[in-house]
């Protein structure tokens, strides 16, 4: 079973919009989808469930385990599709933690106990390098990372590589990078055009052809709390996450 990190710590990459239309998409291929929500903005949660609905998140779970998982997990109005929620009480996370020796490991343990249940697990993480991003790394089977077509496109990835190969020193030697996925892709501009050539140059073979365009359905769905495919099921958006979905099924194969 494969389990998806989706990471960068530079924010507005479009990272939460991959998880939520990954994970719509994976389960529109009938793939029993859970996604869970690790940062406390709680972007991907409000997509998919009413706050109201929420009476617990995941900070239950990783804080001092007085929950399962299971029993925080939430199903959607997507079929095939749960939800481990976030809350902004997550924010608390990384104090909670400082000092205990198993703090990367906490997220790891909690979906032992679920991943039979599931065929594919996303992981939408933090904009930072932190406790809750690292408990991602440590859990995940690969790492995907989305990169924003604009001028600082490159900025940070080698603090995030440089995790990544830490995580596989130690606690996760199994850890793959998944490949990258350049998001809000302009292609009436020259300055998108080069800034995808930098990063073919840089990650070769490892950047998915499907590129996700810089799309006005894309960014109005989340006001909306709705997917693509629900929003604007025959825009560009809604046909280039599909296309992605596909290629990202074809290498966790």
């Amino acid at each position: 079973m494969a389990i998806i990190a989706i990471a960068n710590q530079k924010g507005g990459v479009g990272k939460t919009t991959t998880a939520i239309n990954l994970s719509a998409a994976f389960a529109r291929k009938k793939k029993r989808t859970l996604l869970i929500d690790l940062d406390p903005q709680a972007n991907s949660t409000l997509t998919f469930l009413p706050l109201e609905e929420v009476p617990h998140s995941l900070y239950d779970v990783l804080a001092d385990h007085q929950l399962t998982l299971s029993e925080v997990v939430k199903p959607t109005k997507t079929p095939n599709l749960c939800v481990g929620p976030s809350k902004i009480a997550l924010a608390k996370l990384e104090a909670t933690l400082v000092g205990q020796f198993d703090a990367p490991y906490r997220l790891k343990d909690a979906l032992a106990t679920v991943r039979n249940d599931f065929d594919i697990i996303i992981i939408d993480t933090p904009p930072t390098l932190g406790i809750m991003t690292v408990n991602a790394l440590v859990a995940a089977t690969h790492l995907l990372i989305p990169i924003q077509a604009s001028y600082y496109a490159l900025e940070g990835t080698d603090d995030l590589l440089e995790t990544l190969e830490r995580i596989r020193q130690r606690p996760n030697p199994t850890l793959e990078l998944l490949g990258v996925v350049i998001t809000l892709f302009d292609k009436r501009t020259n300055l998108a055009r080069d800034i995808r050539k930098n990063v073919c140059q840089v990650f070769g073979d490892r950047v998915f052809k499907t590129v996700i365009g810089k799309n006005v359905r894309l960014e109005e769905s989340p006001a909306y709390r709705e997917t693509i495919f629900d929003y604007a099921p025959d825009s560009s958006g809604a046909s280039e996450y599909e296309r992605l979905a596909k290629e990202v099924l074809k290498r966790v194969a």
